[in-house]
């Protein structure tokens, strides 16, 4: 099983330690500096202290379906609506597995990890410099070898949006792999946002429900295309 929230903890952005390693230069500080440390992230990992990593995605991602379905009025894109809150997706449902499904939980385990993995190669490939500093932090927080190896695999590819699309089985795994990516990044950035629409198109998910969960989230929602 990997140990998601120490892997989140080792991907979390370091931004002055990155600099630091390569002279000041932020542009070569890598791609992954920002992961996970803007308020979407920040809240994340709030709630994965609380709740574990995945059962928090899940959350968010029940959180953003049920107020979608719960057939509340869409919230015009220029308003700046109250984010709502989420709690952790309770195990035994379409979110989160059963305790003891084991081959359940570390596909779904994967499968956000790689998501937001593929989420922060968006504007490039992710640096040596950058797969050093992740690797050294995963070995100072104690993360396990099958965690530690799947990370640097993950790292060391390509972005395969076609491999993690192709991954998801169910509309409520599209949801959290959409909800992983989200949290991942910086949302404000070109080419981040360009991803993000062609990930949700991938995914098949509709515009409000993509909106719902920048909202549950605590992100700005997506630019009008």
């Amino acid at each position: 099983m990997l140990d998601v929230n120490g892997i989140l903890g080792a991907l979390q952005g370091q931004p002055a330690r990155n600099m630091a390693m390569v002279g000041g230069g932020a542009a070569a500080a890598g791609l992954a500096a920002g992961m996970l440390t803007g308020k979407p992230g920040r809240k994340l990992l709030g709630k994965a202290a609380k709740y574990g990593a995945v059962a928090a995605l899940g959350g968010l991602a029940y959180h953003a379906i049920s107020r979608r379905q719960g057939g509340q009025a869409p919230t015009p894109a220029s308003a700046s609506p109250v984010p709502p809150d989420y709690d952790a997706a309770k195990p035994g449902t379409a979110f989160l597995p059963a305790p003891g499904q084991t081959e359940a939980q570390n596909t779904l385990d994967r499968l956000v990890v790689r998501a937001m993995i593929t989420a922060a190669k968006a504007d490039g490939a992710i640096t040596e410099i950058e797969r050093l500093r992740i690797h050294e932090r995963m070995f100072e927080l104690g993360l396990d070898a099958e965690s530690r190896n799947f990370v640097a695999e993950q790292l060391s590819g390509p972005m395969d949006l076609d491999g993690l699309v192709a991954a998801v089985q169910t509309p409520e795994e599209a949801a959290e792999v959409y909800a992983a990516s989200l949290v991942a990044i910086d949302v404000h950035g070109r080419a981040e946002q360009a991803y993000l629409g062609m990930l949700s198109a991938r995914l098949g998910l509709d515009p409000e429900l993509v909106d719902r969960l920048h909202d549950c989230a605590a992100a700005d929602r997506l630019a009008p295309a």
